[in-house]
C-alpha cells in the first residue's frame, strides 16, 4: 500500500479518499490511519469492526435491511454511503489496495472518461494486461470468458451476454462512476461483486454511456491460491460466487435453467476452456513466456468443479443471498441513516486524530 499512498500524494484533483478496513483491531485501525495521514485533503478510514459502525449494522438488521455477511461488496457499499453523505465528490473511483505496480496514471485514466464534460460517460471499467514471466488472470481467461461464450452458444443472442463479452477484463476491480449510480445500484456481498456491478450498470445506464479504458500497460497484484480442494476459500470460492451470481442475473433476464441445460453447459464450458488453453499456449510461445500446461488444465478442472457446485446451490436456492439494497431504499426506510454513517466515520477518525495530537503535544 505504500506505493499507492506515495502516488496518491500527487493526485491533487482527488477531493476525498476513503479506505475501507475490515477484520481489524483498534490497534490495526490506528496504524492504518497513521499510514494514510500522509495524504493531503479529506482522508477517512472506514473501520467496519468499530463499535460505531457495528451499531449501524445492527440498526439495518433491526429494520430488516439485509446487507449480507462481511465481504468486499458490503465494504464498498458502506464506503459509497459515506461518500454520498459527505457530498464532496460527483465521481467515485474504486480500486484495490494490493496493486503492486500502482501509478497515478491508473487513477487518472480510470476517471477521465467520466469526469471530462465533453465525453459524458457515466461508468468506466478498467482493463489491463496481466502477465510477468507468465500469463496471469486465470479466473478471467479460463472461467469467465469460456463460460460466457458457452452460454452464448446455448441460449443464442442475449444482449446481456453480448454486453458482458464485450469487456476485455470483466473481473477487473477498478472502475469509476457518477456518484448518482452509487445511490441506485445494488451490490452483491460476495466475490460476485464485479459481475454484479456490471449487471446493475447495464440495468441502470444507457449502453452508450458505459465504456472501458486501458489503465495500465501491465498490472500486478497479490495472487490467490487455487484451493482446489476447499470451496470455502481462494479461487475456488471466487469461481463459485461468480457462477452463482451469473446464473441469478441470467435467470432475472429470462433465461430458463434446468438440470439438462446445466449438464450441457458444464460439458460445453469444459470443452471451450480446454480449447482456450491451446490458444494461450501459442500466445505464450510466440511471446517467450513460461506456460505450465498442467497447471492450466488443473485450473480448468477446478473451475469445472466450482461450476457444478454453483449449479447445485443455484437449484437448491435460486434467489440466494439477496443483493444489498441500494441507498435509495435505505434512505426511504431510514431517512437519517446516511448522515449517521457520515457522523460515525468522522467520529472514529477525528477521535484518533485528537489522541495523536495530544500525544504529539505532550
Amino acid at each position: 500500500m505504500d506505493t499507492i499512498l506515495s502516488e496518491l500524494r500527487g493526485a491533487t484533483y482527488v477531493r476525498q479518499v476513503v479506505l475501507t478496513l475490515a477484520q481489524a483491531t483498534a490497534e490495526q485501525f490506528e496504524e492504518v490511519q497513521r499510514r494514510v495521514s500522509i495524504l493531503p485533503g479529506d482522508v477517512r478510514v472506514l473501520w467496519h469492526d468499530g463499535p460505531r459502525m457495528q451499531r449501524l449494522y445492527k440498526t439495518l438488521d433491526d429494520n430488516r435491511l439485509q446487507i449480507g455477511p462481511d465481504g468486499k461488496g458490503r465494504q464498498c457499499w458502506m464506503a459509497y454511503g459515506y461518500v454520498l453523505a459527505s457530498r464532496k465528490a460527483s465521481v467515485i473511483a474504486l480500486h484495490d489496495c494490493d496493486i503492486v505496480n500502482y501509478s497515478r496514471e491508473i487513477l487518472a485514466r480510470l476517471c477521465y472518461p467520466v469526469v471530462h464534460p465533453d465525453i459524458g460517460f457515466e461508468f468506466s471499467k478498467g482493463y489491463y494486461a496481466r502477465l510477468s514471466h507468465q500469463m496471469h488472470g486465470r479466473v478471467t481467461r479460463l472461467l469467465m470468458t469460456p463460460l460466457i461464450r458457452a452460454l452464448q452458444s446455448m441460449v443464442g443472442f442475449l444482449p446481456f451476454l453480448v454486453y458482458l463479452d464485450s469487456f476485455r477484463y470483466p473481473l477487473a476491480g477498478e472502475f469509476a462512476m457518477q456518484a448518482d449510480l452509487a445511490r441506485v445500484n445494488r451490490l452483491p456481498s460476495d466475490w460476485g461483486l464485479e459481475v454484479g456491478v456490471l449487471a446493475e450498470v447495464y440495468r441502470n445506464c444507457s449502453i452508450r454511456r458505459i465504456c472501458q479504458v486501458d489503465i495500465a500497460e501491465n498490472y500486478e497484484h497479490k495472487h490467490q491460491d487455487l484451493s482446489q480442494g476447499d470451496p470455502s476459500k481462494g479461487l475456488m470460492k471466487m469461481a463459485m460466487d461468480i457462477c452463482k451470481s451469473l446464473f441469478r442475473i441470467l435467470a432475472a433476464e429470462g433465461v430458463k435453467f434446468d438440470s439438462g441445460m446445466m449438464l450441457t453447459l458444464l460439458v460445453r464450458y469444459q470443452r471451450m476452456a480446454e480449447n482456450s488453453i491451446s490458444k494461450y499456449h501459442a500466445d505464450a510461445m510466440i511471446n517467450g513466456l513460461l506456460f505450465d500446461r498442467h497447471e492450466e488444465e488443473t485450473a480448468v478442472e477446478t473451475f469445472s468443479h466450482a461450476l457444478k457446485l454453483a449449479a447445485d446451490e443455484f437449484f437448491s436456492d435460486p434467489l440466494g443471498t439477496p443483493p444489498i439494497p441500494n441507498w435509495m431504499r435505505v434512505s426511504a426506510a431510514l431517512p437519517a441513516f446516511l448522515e449517521d454513517v457520515r457522523d460515525a466515520v468522522d467520529a472514529d477518525n477525528e477521535a484518533l486524530t485528537s489522541v495523536a495530537g495530544m500525544s504529539a503535544h505532550g
